[in-house]
């Protein structure tokens, strides 16, 4: 075989060769899926029957397709919703709402949501749902409970009320965080001002309360001397405050001091005791 011949046989083979490897290179492409860390992918089977809701989640890792079905991703991690609101108080006051909710899509039914509810499922159903529990819960308040003692209630009301939503939506939600309550400015300043109003009251009330509880005292404390006193006096014969005296006058007489004792020159009796002057 001629060198000629060689050189006319080489390019036929390369354009053989180079479009094979070419399919080969799209055909793997297209037959590969890897999910990352905190994702979960849908099988969708075009010659199939659609989405592969009967089979489980594909994990994280690196997966083999058959380039004529589609994956597709979705974020399995936990993640926030930020939402700010106009809801209505039970008197028809406008309460600006700011709220968050966490939330994740039910894994083992990631299948179901993606086939009813698509990749779109936040603005579809979570931010209505937490929207209508808002409103709903908000409007059995009145604008002064909200402002004060209500909000970790209606906090807790909004999660009851979205979750019972969610759960039949194929979505879990962890919590619901109530940031901050708006009121009117009006509303806001009325509302202080009777606060502050009842906290004096408060204040004078214990202040009262305080001296009743102070004078009461003062007058058991002088009614308990006072029998005191009438007991002692009952009990104080003649003989015994002589005897009392001659003690004293005893202990008097080993000090010393220089004195003069009379004895029994005094009242009843008992000894005159005189200094040195």
């Amino acid at each position: 075989m001629s060198r000629n011949q060689i050189d006319l046989k080489f390019p036929k083979a390369g354009v053989f060769i180079i479009p094979v490897i070419i399919f080969l290179l799209i055909f793997i492409s297209k037959s590969t899926e890897t999910i990352s860390s905190g994702e979960a992918g849908v099988l969708y089977k075009t010659f199939g029957g659609g989405v592969a809701v009967d089979e489980p989640p594909m994990g994280e890792g690196f997966h083999f397709v058959l380039p004529w079905n589609k994956v597709y991703v979705y974020e399995v991690r936990q993640q926030e919703l930020f939402e700010q609101m106009q809801v209505l108080s039970s008197n028809g006051l406008e309460i600006k709402l700011e709220a968050s909710a966490w939330y994740h899509p039910q894994v083992e039914k990631l299948g179901l949501l993606h086939r009813e509810k698509g990749e779109s499922y936040l603005d579809r159903v979570i931010k209505p749902a937490i929207r209508s529990a808002a409103r709903s819960v908000v409007g059995r308040y009145t604008p002064e409970q909200l402002y004060s003692s209500k909000r970790d209630v209606i906090q807790d009301e909004i999660y009851a009320e979205t979750k019972k939503i969610l759960d039949k939506q194929y979505i879990q939600l962890n919590e619901v965080l109530v940031r901050d309550v708006e009121l009117p400015p009006t509303i806001k300043d009325a509302i202080e001002r009777k606060l502050k109003q009842e906290q004096e009251a408060l204040e004078y009330e214990f202040r009262i309360a305080k001296a009743k509880k102070e004078a009461e005292r003062q007058k058991i404390d002088a009614e308990g001397k006072a029998a005191a006193n009438k007991i002692l006096s009952a009990s104080l014969t003649d003989k015994i405050l002589q005897e009392k005296g001659i003690e004293a006058t005893l202990k008097l007489s080993q000090s010393s001091n220089s004195k003069v004792i009379v004895v029994g020159s005094g009242k009843n009796g008992l000894p005159i005791i005189l200094g040195d002057q």
